[in-house]
C-alpha cells in the first residue's frame, strides 16, 4: 500500500494454471505489482492474456495464490470483495453506438454497484480523469478511434477501483491518438496500481516505471529498463533497427526458449 493508503498491490504466489489438453500456461508463477505503472511484456502464447483474465476473476485460480490487496482470488468471498477494486479495460471491447458518452459511462458505474443516482456524478468524475467531459453529450458512434479507447478507461474507471488494468491499450491507433492514451493513463497512476499488457516496447519505455517479462510461464524479469540491460552480459547498445533494451528483452525472450 502506498503512503496515502490508497493504492494496494497485486500478489502472484506459485500460480499455475493451464488449459484442457494443453501444459501449463502459468508454471509457479510469483510476482508482486506495485502502485504505479507496470507494464507485461512477452512473446505471443506466453500467457499474458491468461494472467490478466486470471487478475480480473473471469479464470478461476486452481494452483497457487493471486492476491489483489488483502483479497484472496481463491475464494468467492475474496474474489466477490476484489471486483470492487479492479478495473478493466480489454483489447477488444464494443460501445453502444446510439449511447451517449455519459450514460456508457454511467452504465458501467451502475453495473459495478453503484446506487443510481450516484451514477451520473460518477460518470462525470471519471469522464474528466480522461479528459472527455467535453463530449459527455456524443454518441459513441461519433468518436475516433482514440477517443473511444479513453470513454473505455472511463468506464473502467466508473466506480473508482484502485487497480486498473489495460491489455494493448494504444492497439491500433494512430501516432497521435497513442499519445494521449498514454498521457491519460500517466495520469492515473498517481493513487493505483495499473498493469499496462503490450506488444508496444515504445508504449512500456516511455510510460512505465517497471516492466515484467512473462516467458516460459513466469516472470523472467521484473524491474526497471536500466536492470534488465544489466543482466545480459556486454549490454547492447542501441541500433538503427533498435533500443537496446529490445535487444536486452529479445535476449531474454531467447535464453527461456534455450532452456525449454
Amino acid at each position: 500500500m502506498d503512503e496515502n493508503g490508497r493504492a494496494i498491490r497485486v500478489t502472484a504466489e506459485g500460480l499455475v494454471f493451464g488449459y484442457r489438453g494443453r501444459r501449463g500456461v502459468l508454471d509457479g508463477l510469483t510476482w508482486t505489482i506495485e502502485p504505479g505503472v507496470t507494464g507485461l511484456l512477452g512473446p505471443n502464447g506466453a500467457g499474458k492474456s491468461t494472467l490478466l483474465s486470471l487478475i480480473v476473476t473471469l479464470l478461476p485460480v486452481r494452483g497457487g495464490r493471486l492476491l489483489i490487496g488483502e483479497h484472496d482470488l481463491s475464494t468467492a468471498v475474496g474474489r466477490s470483495r476484489a471486483r470492487r477494486e479492479l478495473g478493466f479495460v480489454p483489447q477488444r471491447f464494443s460501445l453502444a453506438g446510439e449511447l451517449t458518452v455519459a450514460d456508457t459511462v454511467a452504465y458501467a458505474a451502475w453495473a459495478h454497484g453503484l446506487d443510481r443516482r450516484e451514477c451520473g456524478r460518477a460518470a462525470l468524475r471519471a469522464l474528466e480523469s480522461v479528459d472527455l467531459a467535453g463530449l459527455a453529450d456524443r454518441r459513441t458512434r461519433t468518436l475516433s478511434g482514440g477517443q473511444r479507447q479513453r470513454v473505455g478507461i472511463a468506464a473502467a474507471l466508473a466506480h473508482d477501483p484502485r487497480v486498473l488494468i489495460l491489455d494493448e491499450p494504444t492497439a491500433g491507433l494512430d501516432p497521435g491518438q497513442r499519445l494521449r492514451v498514454r498521457e491519460v493513463v500517466a495520469g492515473l497512476s498517481e493513487d493505483r496500481t495499473v498493469l499496462v499488457s503490450t506488444h508496444l516496447i515504445e508504449d512500456v519505455a516511455h510510460l512505465c516505471s517497471r516492466v515484467g517479462v512473462l516467458a516460459g510461464g513466469r516472470i523472467e524479469f521484473h524491474g526497471t529498463f536500466p536492470e534488465l540491460e544489466s543482466l545480459i552480459e556486454d549490454t547492447p547498445e542501441g541500433s538503427r533497427y533498435g533500443s537496446g533494451f529490445e535487444r536486452a528483452y529479445g535476449r531474454l525472450i531467447a535464453r527461456v526458449g534455450e532452456r525449454r
